[in-house]
């Protein structure tokens, strides 16, 4: 969880083109988690990929951990904000 903050911290600092970013953990099972991140268009998205810090941070550190890891993309339905 601490290589998450830190990416949180990374992002928030040098990533205007992220919105939003939050880390769930299931109820079922303690080292499950769901990351959800919002960026402002695929162009930022694809900024972040290329940044030091995920390099550094999820590439290097947080995804040799993973037993899997399914990502799925979405686009704006709806909003309760």
């Amino acid at each position: 969880m601490d290589a998450l903050t830190e990416m949180s911290g990374a992002m928030r600092a040098d990533e205007p083109g992220c919105v939003g970013y939050e880390v769930l953990r299931s109820t079922d099972a303690e080292d499950r988690l769901l990351l959800i991140e919002t960026y402002v268009d695929q162009a930022a998205l694809a900024a972040h990929r290329e940044t030091p810090h995920f390099k550094a941070i999820l590439e290097k550190r947080v995804i040799p951990l993973l037993e899997d890891r399914v990502r799925h993309h979405y686009s704006p339905a709806l909003s309760l904000r």
